[in-house]
């Protein structure tokens, strides 16, 4: 039976900006749908931030539906780290029973630690690339609408291993 594995995972900067979103399958066609919901994330990231501390694991944020799970982590930079979580996984194309049908998992706050701290550790990494400028992918004061453009963080190493946190984590792996 397959089990929890990453839809989503988004970078977004202090200023609420998409730094980088990587999707995985089978969602990698639904940009706009994971942009919406990651966007939707914001103001809980808000709100609950003002009851913690900084640098934390906020946990469950969003739970979409019963397959798709939002979760965070707010970095002392205000550095935002969502990960989506497919809590059903994809179903094996061979022996998949369909009078069971997928089973919901439960998803404890501390299986996705070792996630969020190898994001930080890759973004930490990338700001130490000497030839990455990170002003590029701030907005301006005046820039920050909600139809202005800001460039993503296209770092091939960066990009690299982000997909590559995503497509390791295993639940039994955490």
């Amino acid at each position: 039976m397959p089990g929890p594995q990453i839809a989503c995972i988004g970078i977004i900067g202090k200023a609420d900006n998409p730094l980088h979103i990587s999707l995985f399958p089978p969602y990698q066609n639904a940009t706009i749908e994971f942009s919406f919901l990651l966007n939707s994330c914001l103001d809980i990231f808000d709100t609950r931030q003002k009851q913690t501390s900084v640098d934390q694991d906020l946990g469950l944020l969003h739970a979409v539906d019963e397959r798709l799970a939002a979760y965070g982590w707010l970095t002392t930079s205000g550095l935002k780290l969502l990960v989506v979580i497919d809590l059903i996984g994809q179903p094996i194309s061979t022996g998949f029973d369909k009078r069971k049908g997928p089973t919901r998992t439960a998803l404890k706050d501390p299986d996705l630690k070792p996630v969020f701290r190898a994001l930080q550790t890759a973004y930490i990494r990338l700001l130490q690339n000497p030839f990455y400028a990170p002003d590029e992918h701030t907005p301006a004061v005046k820039d920050r609408t909600p139809n202005s453009k800001h460039q993503q963080i296209t770092d091939n190493k960066f990009v690299a291993e982000v997909r590559r946190i995503g497509e390791m984590w295993t639940l039994n792996a955490a």
